[in-house]
């Protein structure tokens, strides 16, 4: 394990293998090094090509969460993350993440090229939309010690479970590990900011990015991500579209890698 220190002080603990050109994997919510299979997998696949970062978002596995959050300190931490590797960098986000990256090109970073998947936009009616007060119930949850209803308020409000498949996923071990980083569903919130209203896209929030970006969504997914995903390329400069044939949101790392790597290649 390496560390990052951000600009407030925060140490960011993250893992480094492979050669080539710094990929950096970003989350989504919940996501981290001991809570992502995926992550690591996928990191596995493409080291041959790259000197691939995995790391833990702030609040989550080794890393600090210096307070109050602001969405800014999560990207002065992938700024740390960047600088630890070389200076310039390519960013693959998954869902969340995918914000996460998008804003840190955004405010300048030394992003070369942004590879996403299934950002979790709602921008129309095929699903229902966040409730308003998400953002302040899911943090007051976890703030209240009451981490198994956070997680399961995320699971029923933001993914859309239904609400009788929740007592066999508190059996799982899985939901243990869920609970350890449940305050950080109030980090993701904020990251989304009013995105998940079921309302269009910001047409300028992503104005300053000009980098090449890979917008991908898998093809069993619901129709929301490919909703979310067509909206976004819509007010990106220079974007790619790809839909991965059979593939949900929890993606599988094979058919993933030679998509990010092919499209970093180029």
């Amino acid at each position: 394990m390496d560390v990052a220190t951000s600009r407030d002080g925060t140490r960011i603990a993250y893992d480094r293998s492979g050669s080539g050109p710094a990929l950096i994997l970003v989350d989504g919510a919940l996501g981290h090094r001991a809570f992502n299979p995926h992550g690591a997998a996928l990191a596995d696949l493409l080291q041959d090509a790259f000197t691939v970062h995995t790391y833990d978002r702030r609040g989550r596995g080794d890393s600090g969460d210096t307070a109050p959050y602001a969405v800014e300190r999560e990207i002065e931490d992938l700024e740390a993350l960047i600088r630890a590797a070389g200076g310039r960098a390519h960013l693959f986000g998954m869902s969340s993440g995918a914000v996460l990256a998008l804003d840190a090109a955004a405010h300048g970073l030394a992003v070369e090229a942004l590879a996403l998947y299934e950002p979790p936009f709602i921008v129309d009616g095929s699903r229902p939309p966040l409730p308003p007060d998400y953002a302040v119930r899911v943090g007051a949850l976890a703030g209240e010690g009451r981490r198994a209803e956070a997680v399961e308020y995320f699971m029923t409000a933001a993914v859309g479970l239904p609400a009788e498949l929740l007592g066999g996923m508190r059996e799982d071990p899985s939901f243990a590990r869920m609970e350890q980083v449940a305050h950080t569903l109030a980090y993701d919130a904020a990251v989304m900011g009013g995105t998940m209203s079921g309302v269009p896209l910001p047409p300028h929030r992503w104005a300053s990015v000009t980098v090449p970006v890979l917008v991908a969504d898998g093809g069993k997914s619901e129709h929301t991500f490919a909703d979310g995903a067509d909206a976004l390329a819509a007010v990106l400069r220079d974007v790619r579209r790809t839909t991965l044939d059979g593939q949900t949101h929890d993606v599988d790392p094979e058919v993933l890698a030679p998509v990010l790597r092919d499209f970093f290649a180029h």
